[in-house]
């Protein structure tokens, strides 16, 4: 069993990392502050490749793998969690599905300009009643010719304010259970009757774009269907697999992105004559995180593996986002409680990585869905 990385996998760590210190983290708090969509920074990452890591380069991609996009997402959302889940849905839950299920034509007309960096992706499936439970999806989609017409709202929706085209899911129809038939469809977001508003005022991960889309009597070919009608289900339950590893990616960024901070401050405070470091308490919390990072890390390195080797890896990145999520949460607080009445400020940054880190732990599935799709893995 090899843990090192190879000299590919190092040499994007290293090029992501000195782009994210030098271009994203002075910004960080900026973004934050102002709810502020880094659109230069962005443009830069596609130049980069960044934004087609995973992708073959017959469709403008790098030809990286599963763990070299996971190391990037982490160093990206070191800098700043926001920017991070943004490159993370763009890439995750925009792109992917274009890739694994679109026809060859739609990936030259589609995924080619997204992994090339000329405008983001954005995946709408949550609506106000169907979060976690996406088979109640209310969005319809009726065949007229050889068009259809989509009718629904979706919310929460990441990146749409900055995307050409929107895979959107619906239903389209009863199977012989009569339970619906949800299908996914490429929808350009300047059509007629697409209306998308990108007002929200969130806790946290305010650097992302998030935004409701309304759809209404909107008009898309026949040929924008993704992947097989009927499976559209089976399609986004694969395309969420995937993204819950780049959502524990980056969530280890954020926890270590706290741990580092925290460590840093508990060799300069000093109390009662000694650095805080000395003492016993903040030791063991420190030790705490940086073990529970480890392991975290880990496990998002191999759910990734096990995706490039194209085997099961359901459980496992269930595994991962459930656990490098819930790390990412606890390290914040931690290092919070490390800095005492100054993580309470917004200048040290800790309190910023706690409202990001709380997001992960609701979106890409919750921790109570994880626990969920592990048991069910696990024949229960």
């Amino acid at each position: 069993m090899d843990f090192e990385l190879s000299k590919e996998q190092q040499m994007i760590k290293k090029m992501v990392k000195e782009f994210a210190e030098k271009e994203i983290k002075p910004i960080a708090i900026e973004l934050d502050e102002n709810a502020r969509f880094a659109e230069a920074v962005f443009k830069k990452m596609g130049e980069l490749g960044l934004l087609g890591l995973p992708f073959p380069e017959q469709y403008g991609g790098s030809g990286g793998d599963t763990i070299s996009y996971a190391i990037a997402v982490e160093e990206i959302g070191k800098a700043c969690g926001g920017t991070g889940l943004s490159y993370a849905a763009a890439v995750s839950l925009g792109s992917s599905p274009i890739y694994y299920f679109g026809t060859e034509e739609q990936k030259q007309k589609y995924l080619v300009p997204l992994a090339q960096g000329k405008t983001l992706a954005a995946f709408g499936l949550t609506e106000p009643n169907a979060g976690s439970d996406a088979g109640g999806t209310k969005t319809t989609a009726v065949l007229e010719g050889d068009e259809y017409v989509i009718n629904g709202e979706k919310c929460w929706i990441t990146n749409a304010g900055y995307s050409r085209t929107v895979t959107i899911t619906a239903v389209t129809g009863k199977d012989h259970r009569g339970k619906n038939i949800i299908s996914a469809f490429i929808v350009p977001t300047d059509s007629l009757g697409v209306s998308i508003t990108c007002n929200y005022e969130k806790m946290g991960v305010r650097a992302s774009n998030t935004c409701a889309i309304v759809l209404d009597n909107v008009r898309v070919p026949i040929e924008n269907l993704l992947g097989d009608a009927e499976k559209g289900f089976k399609q986004f339950l694969h395309t969420l697999d995937g993204g819950r590893i780049s959502i524990a990616a980056l969530a280890v960024g954020i926890a270590q992105a706290a741990f580092d901070r925290a460590l840093i401050f508990s060799k300069e405070r000093i109390q009662f004559g000694q650095s805080i470091s000395k003492f016993q308490a903040t030791q063991f919390k420190l030790a705490d995180m940086a073990m529970e990072i480890e392991l975290a890390r880990n496990m998002v390195y191999k759910a990734a593996w096990l995706k490039d080797k194209k085997q099961p890896f359901t459980k496992e990145s269930a595994y991962a986002k459930l656990f490098a999520t819930e790390t990412a949460f606890r390290a914040s607080n931690q290092a919070i409680q490390i800095h005492g009445g100054s993580g309470y400020m917004r200048e040290y940054e800790v309190e910023r990585y706690l409202r990001d880190a709380k997001l992960l732990e609701i979106g890409e599935g919750t921790s109570e869905i994880q626990r969920l799709v592990i048991a069910r893995q696990l024949g229960c």
